[in-house]
């Protein structure tokens, strides 16, 4: 954690599950626009520039130099057949050529959309939702990951990609995403 970032109450009892999370922008205009275009309009190519914007936010460039491994979130394979691409494996494609990872991390449980959810709501749907290849175990313990994903709300899917890479014996788990709605 930078210096100067004291950590909340709530925090210090249960430590939460990522050591940090930067975010490149608030989800608003335009980038919730062009997110949204890469998503679900089939716009693969807007990966490029918007991971040059996520490179470009503060403490991104230190977060990919600090891991030893940079793991797209998955996508179930429901989801992913319905897009035809993972948002974040083409991000973290970008972003970490040499050590990027988009097969270590797995989503074993395919959930509904989340928005519209309470954060409880979200909570409980991705609990127990993601696992590590077990071929790919050695590739995680003992080692620094960075997780990537396009936005984050309430934190919930992030916290449980966490939780599986620490129960896998990661030594610690941070997060890059592209954009942070307000509270979720």
């Amino acid at each position: 954690m930078p210096a100067g970032i004291a950590r909340c109450g709530a925090c210090l009892r249960e430590p939460p599950p990522l050591d940090g999370c930067v975010a490149a922008v608030g989800y608003g205009y335009p980038w919730d626009r062009s997110i949204v275009a890469l998503k679900f309009r089939g716009e693969p190519g807007l990966a490029r520039a918007l991971s040059q914007l996520l490179r470009s936010a503060p403490w991104v460039e230190p977060a990919l130099e600090a891991a030893d491994v940079v793991c797209a979130m998955p996508l179930s394979a429901e989801r992913l057949r319905e897009r035809g691409f993972n948002q974040s494996a083409l991000l973290v494609r970008r972003l970490a050529p040499a050590h990027g990872d988009v097969s270590t991390l797995l989503r074993i449980r395919h959930t509904p959309a989340l928005s519209g959810m309470d954060r409880r709501s979200r909570q409980a749907q991705v609990r127990g939702a993601f696992a590590v290849e077990p071929s790919r175990i050695g590739r995680i313990a003992g080692r620094r990951v960075l997780l990537v994903d396009d936005v984050m709300t309430s934190g919930a899917t992030l916290h449980e990609a966490a939780r599986t890479l620490r129960q896998a014996g990661a030594a610690s788990v941070s997060a890059v995403v592209l954009a942070r709605t307000p509270r979720g």
